[in-house]
């Protein structure tokens, strides 16, 4: 195995050990990034120089004796939506592509706390919009299981980008999906926090009641370590919640017994790819094996869930994006008359066809006349939603199912069909409705070699047992330590 396809756990070893630097582990890194990324394009810009500065100055720390956080000089990728200071981000948007923040977000400060070397930013959907990361107004990302595929979106660059072995671990954000669903079409771990879990103080929102901040990384144990580092409150995010964060690696590898698995029959239903059961069902006996019971369990209102997303996302888009005007900061209209003539143009120019969709609907679905019959009604059934979870949970520990009801789809297959790509994240958009924590592990291949995931729901800040849970199929096979070849 080459240097740059291990874990992040084999790598602190390697570090600790000093069998290699952090200085020849970056190197490494960009080297992979410049042999690779020129058919994966995962990365918007690489901070090539500055990487370099900040693993010597870890082993530096190292050589003096001084204490090390517990990232210790492992390469990171930041998606493209969370404030770097100094560093241009532009959630992959024409509207933002000269904006450089004058600011760490929470995540980037606690990341730079813990002596990581943040390496570059990702690609992704723009503002997160997208389940492809074909809508990125720079370029498109491929999968590195297959170029001519889709990596999943909107964190896409995220998840290709530690696929490919150009970073052992990556961050990334998940709204409705966007995290478990690339990581399940990449063959990799990705982890949605509860919500509340991770400050969202300097990510970019996108919809504010159900964005979240998430790791990715080649295994269980690799996310946890990311975990261990973000999470925690923050008084700056009105909604991070004050739980204390457990110590998520240190009981990881002891298997949760009792287990009870639920098995929703809404995730088995009309549109899910044969080989994709297949897997899932084989995991369910990898489990049974272990002694768990896995028995089926009812989400009802999960049917809605698409529909009540698309209303509660676009109409928190509709607000959320208003701010980007041409007049603050950002990209203006270079031609205008008067000024409501430059916002309109500065939006229409700035904003790619797939953001303007959803402001269109979110400002349709606040509007006078329609706010009762069709917001009201989501945020209702949104509640529902959340108490068929509240019910299931109260008879199993963790909800399993595919994390998307199909492989890796070809690049271009579903632009023109804006609802076959918002149904991509079925599987997953209810939990970000409900505010739980989810996680989509690696499971199997499809035929023509295609990564498979399963997902594992949890109910809220029980990200412990979550992990524990995956880890115990993760020992039990080695579908974690395929690496695709470039």
């Amino acid at each position: 195995m080459e240097l740059i396809e291990h874990s992040a756990r084999d790598l602190l070893g390697l570090l600790d050990r000093g069998e290699i630097t952090c200085e020849e582990l970056t190197t490494a890194y960009l080297e992979a990034i410049r042999q690779r990324d020129t058919k994966v394009q995962a990365f918007v810009s690489v901070q090539a120089a500055d990487a370099l500065e900040q693993a010597r100055r870890v082993d530096e720390k190292r050589r003096r004796g001084q204490p090390l956080g517990k990232l210790a000089g492992l390469p990171v990728a930041i998606k493209d939506v969370l404030c770097t200071q100094g560093v241009p981000t532009t959630c992959c948007s024409k509207i933002l592509q000269n904006f450089i923040p004058p600011y760490d977000a929470h995540v980037i400060e606690r990341l730079k706390q813990e002596d990581a070397v943040l390496i570059g930013k990702t690609n992704m959907d723009e503002f997160a919009m997208g389940s492809s990361t074909e809508n990125s107004a720079f370029q498109i990302t491929r999968n590195p299981w297959d170029l001519e595929r889709t990596p999943g979106g909107s964190s896409g660059g995220s998840a290709a980008a530690v696929a490919a072995c150009e970073v052992p671990l990556s961050i990334g954000s998940d709204t409705g999906g966007s995290i478990r669903q690339p990581a399940s079409l990449c063959g990799i771990v990705g982890l949605k926090p509860t919500y509340g879990r991770v400050s969202r103080y300097g990510l970019v929102a996108f919809a504010s009641s159900l964005d979240q901040v998430g790791p990715f990384g080649h295994e269980v144990y690799d996310v946890a370590l990311l975990m261990e580092v973000i999470a925690g409150h923050d008084k700056r995010d009105s909604t991070s919640v004050p739980e204390p964060v457990p110590p998520y690696r240190e009981k990881l590898e002891e298997p949760v017994r009792p287990l009870t698995i639920g098995v929703a029959c809404e995730y088995f239903g009309e549109g899910l790819d044969a080989e994709v059961e297949r897997a899932v069902r084989e995991a369910l006996e990898v489990y049974r094996r272990l002694g768990a019971t896995v028995r089926d369990v009812s989400l009802p209102h999960s049917k809605y869930a698409v529909a009540t997303y698309y209303i509660v996302a676009t109409a928190e888009a509709s607000s959320n994006l208003a701010r980007y005007d041409g007049v603050h900061y950002g990209y203006r209209a270079k031609k205008f008359d008067n000024m409501i003539h430059m916002y309109s143009r500065t939006r229409g120019e700035g904003f790619g066809p797939e953001v303007k969709r959803r402001i269109m609907l979110g400002t349709y679905v606040l509007s006078r006349g329609y706010y009762e019959a069709y917001y009201l009604k989501a945020l209702k059934v949104r509640r529902l939603i959340k108490e068929d979870f509240d019910k299931a949970f109260a008879e199993c520990d963790v909800i399993a199912g595919p994390t998307s009801p199909t492989p890796a789809f070809k690049i271009g297959e579903r632009v023109a069909d804006p609802l076959a790509m918002y149904l991509s994240d079925i599987y997953t958009i209810s939990c970000n409705l409900a505010g739980i924590a989810g996680i989509s592990i690696p499971c199997g291949f499809t035929k023509s070699g295609l990564p498979i995931g399963l997902q594992l729901l949890a109910p809220p800040f029980a990200e412990e047992k979550l992990l524990r849970i995956a880890r115990m199929y993760e020992r039990e096979t080695d579908w974690h330590q395929q690496r695709p070849r470039l």
